[in-house]
C-alpha cells in the first residue's frame, strides 16, 4: 500500500494532544454505562457545494430528491441553516469544532495536497464527545482538514475512515498535472476523464485506491455508511458521511447517467438523493429510526462559474465563496421520527457549529468547559420549538477576513470599502442596501462585530502543521 510520508508536529501538539486523550477518557470513565443502550445515534449527511434551493423540499424545479423531501416530510426542514465559511475546509472544520474556523487557526481557505497544516488534533470534535460516551464513530468520505497521517480522521476522534482526503480536483501527492475540468467533456466521456484526476481513496491512514473510481464513489461511500450501521446497530454510533460531490468533476455511474451534459448537476443531486434513501431505509430495516437523528446538509453554497455543473442557491444572492446568503447560507434537512415534529419548519437562525453542544444536549452529556467553543445548544429548536435560535452571526470570507455580522434579522457587510445592511426578514434576496437610512444600526453592528472578532482573535488556538 501506499502510505503518506509523516510531517513532525510541533512541540506544543504533544502534550496538548495528551491532555486531550486523557479528557476523553475522565469523561469516558464518568458516562453512566447502563445509560448507553438508550443513547440516541447521530448522522451527518454533508455535500460539496450543493445550492441553497437544489431540493425538492427547498423549490428546486428540475430536481427530484424524493428521499430527501420525505426526510423533511417526516422531519424538520431549516431554511436560515449557516455554514461558518463559504468555502470548504474552513466550514467542516467549524462544523466539527463548533468553533468559527479563526478560533482554531483554519480559516485562511483551502488545503492542498501540498498544504503542511491542518485541524489541530488537539481540538475537541464531535467525534471525540461521542468517543467520552463510548460511541462507535466513522468518517465516510471527503475530509479536506489535513491529509498528513498526524491529522487524518483516526487523529480527531473516529475509529474508522474511508474517503477523499481533499476535494476531487486534487491530484497525490502535490497538485501537479492537475487538469482543469472540460466540464461538459468530462461528463460526456466520464470512463476517460475519471482517470485523469490523481485523487486517491484512502482506508484509515492508507491509499487504497490511486486514482479513485469517481463514476462510483458515492455508492461506495454509501455501501461503507450502511456497513457501518449494520455493524454497531447494538451500540451507539456517530457517523460523519460527507461525499465528495457535487464538488466538480461529476460523475455517476452507468445507472444514474444522462448523457446529456444539461442534466449533469441534476443527475448527480438525485443520485445522492437515491443514496441516502438507501442509507435511511437501511435504519428503519434494523429499526434504528426511532433513535437516529440524521442531518442531512451542504458544506457552502453552489459554485456557479461551471454553469450546467453547478447548483443554485435561488432565491439568495451570492455563491461560493461570497459571504452573501447564496455562499452560506445551505439546505438542511433533519429527520428523527418520534423526536422531530414531522413536517415542520424552522426560520429560527441556526449554524453548523451548533451541532456539536446541541447533540451534547441530545445525548444527555456535556461539554468540557475548558474548551471554548462559538457554538450554541439549539437541540431545542430541533426538537421543540422552532423559533428559538442563536441570536447573532459572523461572516467570515473565504481567505478568513471579517466581513459580516447578523444580528436578529438585521444582516451587516463590509466588503472592501463598501458597507451594506439588509433586512432579511423582507428581503432574503439582499436587493436593497439600508446602510444610508440606518447609520446608528450600521455603527452598531460594526461595534459588535469587532468586540466578537477581538474577543475569538486574542484566544484563537494554534493550527496544527511544520514548524
Amino acid at each position: 500500500m501506499l502510505k503518506y510520508q509523516s510531517i513532525p508536529t510541533r512541540n506544543y501538539c504533544l502534550p496538548r494532544h495528551i491532555m486531550k486523550s486523557l479528557l476523553i477518557y475522565l469523561f469516558a470513565l464518568s458516562s453512566a454505562l447502563p445509560a448507553l443502550a438508550a443513547q440516541p445515534n447521530f448522522i451527518i449527511i454533508l455535500t460539496d457545494d450543493q445550492g441553497y434551493n437544489d431540493l425538492g423540499c427547498f423549490g428546486s424545479e428540475n430536481i427530484a430528491t424524493p428521499n430527501i423531501d420525505r426526510m423533511a416530510a417526516e422531519g424538520r426542514k431549516f431554511t436560515n441553516f449557516l455554514s461558518p465559511s463559504p468555502l470548504c475546509s474552513p466550514s467542516r472544520a467549524g462544523l466539527l469544532t463548533g468553533c468559527y474556523p479563526k478560533r482554531i487557526g483554519m480559516e485562511k481557505g483551502v488545503l492542498f495536497p501540498f498544504s503542511t497544516h491542518g485541524l489541530n488534533p488537539a481540538e475537541y470534535t464531535i467525534a471525540d464527545h461521542f468517543k467520552t460516551l463510548d460511541y462507535s464513530t466513522a468518517c465516510i468520505g471527503k475530509w479536506h482538514l489535513g491529509h498528513q497521517p498526524e491529522v487524518l480522521p483516526r487523529s480527531q476522534g473516529f475509529d474508522s475512515y474511508f474517503g477523499i482526503p481533499y476535494s476531487n480536483d486534487m491530484n497525490h501527492p502535490d497538485n501537479k498535472g492537475k487538469v482543469k475540468p472540460s466540464v461538459d467533456e468530462s461528463w460526456l466521456n466520464q470512463d476517460e476523464w475519471v482517470k485523469k484526476w490523481n485523487t486517491p481513496l484512502i482506508e484509515n491512514e492508507e491509499i487504497i485506491e490511486l486514482p479513485v473510481n469517481q463514476r462510483t464513489i458515492t455508492r461506495r461511500y454509501t455501501d461503507k455508511a450502511i456497513e457501518f450501521v449494520t455493524e454497531n446497530k447494538e451500540t451507539p454510533f456517530f457517523l460523519y458521511l460527507a461525499h465528495s460531490m457535487p464538488h466538480i468533476p461529476l460523475f455517476v455511474p452507468e445507472d444514474a447517467y444522462d448523457p446529456d451534459p444539461k442534466n449533469a448537476y441534476k443527475c448527480v443531486i438525485e443520485h445522492i438523493d437515491a443514496e441516502v434513501g438507501r442509507l435511511v431505509k437501511c435504519i428503519e430495516d434494523l429499526g434504528l429510526a426511532e433513535n437516529t437523528y440524521i442531518i442531512f446538509t451542504s458544506d457552502n453554497g453552489p459554485w456557479t462559474k461551471f454553469k450546467n455543473h453547478a447548483g443554485s442557491a435561488k432565491p439568495l444572492r451570492g455563491a461560493k465563496m461570497q459571504t452573501f446568503e447564496g455562499g452560506q447560507r445551505v439546505p438542511c434537512v433533519m429527520w428523527a421520527p418520534g423526536h422531530i415534529p414531522a413536517g415542520t419548519s424552522s426560520d429560527a437562525v441556526f449554524s453548523s457549529i451548533d451541532l456539536l453542544p446541541s447533540f451534547a444536549a441530545l445525548a444527555d452529556s456535556e461539554l468540557p468547559a475548558e474548551t471554548k467553543i462559538d457554538g450554541i445548544d439549539l437541540s431545542a429548536t430541533i426538537t421543540g420549538d422552532p423559533t428559538k435560535g442563536r441570536e447573532e452571526f459572523l461572516y467570515y470570507a473565504s481567505k478568513g477576513a471579517l466581513e459580516g455580522i447578523r444580528k436578529g434579522d438585521w444582516k451587516l457587510l463590509i466588503q472592501k470599502n463598501n458597507t451594506m445592511l439588509f433586512d432579511l426578514s423582507k428581503d432574503i434576496s439582499e436587493s436593497k442596501n439600508l446602510a444610508q437610512q440606518h447609520p446608528e444600526r450600521v455603527a452598531q453592528l460594526t461595534a459588535r462585530m469587532k468586540k466578537i472578532d477581538d474577543e475569538i482573535t486574542a484566544n484563537a488556538r494554534p493550527v496544527w502543521g511544520k514548524p
